[in-house]
């Protein structure tokens, strides 16, 4: 009975799968070590058939003449999505235990009686032997990133098996261990890919079973999985939803497969899913890696490409300054913060978008310091002006006050320094800076509230020199040292109070450290005018105590050297 009713289920099948084939072409995979020749679970031609034994060769219970026994199959590989699935030939149904079977239309596994004997384990196949009733062609493929120079091609005899899937196709990775065996319709196969169209050894006579037998093997595959995948996607009447749950890193694997087997339609489909959707870096890395190896056809590539690579290789240097004069110009103090940093990390030497920053505009930028200073300058006289009607001290026009419309052109002059240190374009800024003879002069006549953002600037240029990020001639140190020392003197409780991101300690140390770079004679002037103001403000006044000290050292302290050299005169 249990004979029996295998066969009525078998035939069930066939006749299932024959209408089914008729609708939808269909493929199937299975394992290399008990690869039945098709989804009806026929016994294993003779070539490749385990040795008989003791168990197997005596008549079954309650059947007719004794039946091969298939071996269990070894674990499959992680499979895409869809059919046909896949296995690995890797030698493994002895890690399962051979008692336990899946019945057919169940999922959960049934236990055979203990008593009965274990079934034998598999043994590792042989190579097929050719035999007059079998033709071999050895076909010398292209060389490509996913299929190996050489291609097998084997026509064999066997003439049992579904019409539909009528062809094997075996995978075998590059490191020898992986390998995936597909029973595929040939025809599907060879009206997608012109590749297997060429490999694939043509149908046997009717007679002879309609070439059930004939497979093909690919071996040195770099990547099974896709390739496997790319197989499948032949198969898939959804393709682009399939292509959607693969997503795009294995997506790209694909299109690398399909453009090597020559499968133009998976290329299409996998072009149109990558276009379609977001791209994180490493993907887009995996692409252009891919677009640098392999050459698509323009008509078909050339929406990637367009988000890929610019149609016009505009410099992006220009493209910075015309950045930065947007942050200049912008009146929302939040989102001008927010703008600086963003280009702050474009135009970083340590960045990922840019390496060179020589490149940069120097007259553009440039002509951006001046429109800011000359702003500045505007805004200090209007201001002078205002003076004088106190309704108007602080708003003119209904526009923002004066104050924070200075503060905001001090930033920008700050953050314009900040660029040029970093490009080694500063020295032009000091000299800019030192040479503002009316910004000096209305220092002199504005209130500390507003005189003191002057400061600011001139706290970023003392801290660039102290630092040694800006070398410039001697004579311009000693013109900004004349010009904005005093200033600095004045304001420094205010820039205390007022920082406004300022740090005040590297501020004392770098003043003092760039006015040591001055001559002993100059530096004896600054420092008494700093003593005095020290001597009457304290805390409101910077401490340069430790730069005193080594101008003091400097200027009236004899080394050993000295000594010796009076001594001997």
């Amino acid at each position: 009975m249990e004979g029996g009713g295998a066969q009525r289920h078998h035939r069930g099948r066939r006749r299932g799968a024959a209408g089914s084939a008729a609708r939808t072409p269909r493929g199937w995979c299975c394992s290399f070590a008990g690869v039945p020749q098709s989804p009806d679970l026929r016994p294993f031609p003779p070539s490749l058939a385990p040795p008989a034994t003791a168990a197997s060769s005596s008549p079954a219970p309650g059947g007719g003449a004794g039946r091969n026994k298939l071996p269990p199959k070894s674990p499959s590989i992680s499979s895409f999505h869809s059919s046909p699935t896949s296995s690995r030939l890797a030698g493994l149904g002895g890690l399962i235990d051979p008692r336990r079977i899946l019945s057919p239309g169940r999922v959960s596994p049934i236990d055979l009686d203990d008593s009965a004997p274990p079934l034998p384990l598999p043994l590792p196949l042989p190579p097929p032997p050719v035999t007059p009733a079998a033709e071999t062609v050895v076909v010398p493929a292209e060389t490509s990133a996913a299929v190996a120079p050489l291609v097998v091609a084997l026509a064999e005899a066997d003439a049992a098996g579904d019409e539909a899937l009528d062809l094997r196709l075996f995978l075998r990775g590059r490191d020898g261990r992986t390998c995936v065996v597909m029973e595929l319709d040939s025809g599907v196969l060879c009206d997608s890919s012109a590749f297997f169209a060429a490999m694939a050894p043509p149908r046997g006579p009717a007679g002879d079973g309609g070439g059930s037998g004939r497979r093909i093997e690919v071996d040195g595959v770099d990547n099974v999985e896709a390739f496997r995948a790319a197989v499948e996607l032949m198969y898939q009447p959804d393709p682009l939803r399939w292509l959607a749950a693969a997503g795009v890193s294995r997506s790209i694997d694909v299109l690398e497969v399909s453009s090597s087997i020559m499968f133009e339609r998976g290329v299409k489909l996998c072009l149109s899913y990558i276009e379609a959707v977001p791209w994180n870096e490493n993907e887009e890395e995996k692409l252009k890696n891919l677009f640098a190896r392999c050459t698509f056809d323009e008509a078909i590539s050339q929406d990637v490409l367009a988000r890929l690579r610019p149609h016009s290789w505009s410099s992006s240097e220009d493209l910075a300054v015309h950045l930065i004069q947007s942050v200049t110009s912008s009146t929302n103090s939040g989102a001008r913060k927010d703008m600086q940093s963003l280009v702050n990390g474009l135009l970083s030497k340590s960045s990922v978008y840019q390496k060179d920053m020589a490149g940069l505009n120097r007259e553009s930028l440039y002509s951006i310091c001046y429109a800011c200073l000359n702003s500045l300058v505007d805004l200090y006289d209007e201001a002078t002006e205002a003076t004088n009607h106190t309704a108007q001290a602080l708003v003119i026009k209904g526009s923002k006050p004066f104050i924070e419309r200075i503060s905001q052109q001090t930033e920008n002059l700050n953050w314009l320094l900040d660029i040029l240190v970093n490009i080694d374009m500063a020295e032009e800024f000091v000299e800019l800076w030192a040479k503002q003879d009316r910004l000096i002069r209305i220092h002199e006549q504005a209130s500390p509230m507003m005189r003191y953002e002057l400061s600011r600037i001139s706290a970023s240029v003392f801290i660039a020199l102290g630092k040694g990020k800006v070398q410039c001639r001697g004579e311009l140190r000693s013109l900004l040292f004349y010009g904005w020392f005093s200033p600095m003197l004045l304001d420094f409780g205010w820039l205390q109070r007022c920082s406004k991101g300022l740090d005040v300690r590297s501020l004392e140390e770098n003043l003092g450290q760039a006015l040591l770079t001055l001559p002993l004679k100059q530096q004896q002037c600054l420092f008494e005018e700093w003593f005095q103001c020290f001597a009457s403000k304290g805390s409101e006044c910077p401490n340069l105590t430790r730069a005193f000290q080594v101008w003091w050292r400097r200027s009236f302290v004899r080394s050993s050297v000295e000594v010796n050299l009076v001594t001997s005169k």
